[in-house]
């Protein structure tokens, strides 16, 4: 079974746009996908109790089915902050341990070809005093796809989460160019050709900005901009 974490070079660069879409191409291709969102700050009260629009959107996009929202998204602060501040705000420590205990559970629990679990904000994300995202994904041994958002300072951001994980040893499987805003940074096209000159891994794709008009329908959108299924598969398990 593959595992791959979906991290961004900053806060609000499409990581839950790429990672639905990701899961919907494997899907026509036949995959069964699983995804969890191990920790989202940022979250309504409903009748449910508190739902995070990314966990939510990761939960339609995969097709393996019958999991909680409890499951998928073990830990659920209201606070729209740093999950490690969301979290001391309701008396609440995040640790890597206990994030690496509810992934090990849930992949055990459902057969799936695929799963993909996605962070919160950039790469160094911290959980704790000590801990962060970042050491949560070595804790786990997935693999990882990056993805950029091409706004001014990204070949700066890309290339330190890139030497980050190269020093921690994390094999980084490819990247995904995404225009999270409406206007195009200066010079795109030229940033996107010179970061994949730069990067040692496959540009998996480069998604333009996708109008908001109907949430559930920009995922499948930004599908068209992926490998197909199988040659995205074949990349993601590291083949």
């Amino acid at each position: 079974m593959t595992c791959i974490f979906v991290t961004g070079t900053d806060t609000d660069v499409g990581k839950t746009l790429v990672s639905s879409a990701l899961l919907l191409r494997l899907a026509q291709g036949g995959y069964r996908t699983l995804a969890m969102k191990p920790v989202a700050a940022g979250a309504a009260l409903t009748e449910h109790g508190l739902r995070n629009d990314d966990a939510l959107q990761l939960r339609a996009a995969m097709n393996v089915t019958g999991v909680e929202y409890s499951e998928l998204n073990p830990v659920c602060l209201a606070p729209p902050v740093a999950p490690h501040l969301a979290a001391e705000q309701v008396n609440q420590r995040l640790t890597v341990r206990d994030l690496t205990e509810h992934f090990k559970s849930l992949r055990a629990a459902y057969a799936h070809d695929l799963m993909l679990v996605e962070g919160a904000g950039g790469w160094q994300v911290p959980l704790n005093d000590e801990e962060s995202l970042a050491d949560f994904v070595e804790a786990i041994g997935a693999k990882v796809v990056l993805v950029v958002g091409l706004k001014l300072g990204c070949l700066n951001h890309t290339l330190l989460t890139i030497a980050d994980l190269q020093h921690r040893g994390i094999e980084v499987l490819g990247w995904v160019a995404n225009q999270a805003q409406p206007e195009a940074m200066a010079l795109q096209t030229e940033n996107v050709a010179w970061l994949k000159r730069r990067l040692p891994i496959p540009l998996l794709g480069t998604i333009p900005f996708l109008e908001k008009t109907a949430e559930a329908d920009r995922p499948a959108s930004a599908v068209d901009y992926l490998p197909a299924s199988q040659e995205l598969m074949s990349v993601l398990q590291g083949s």
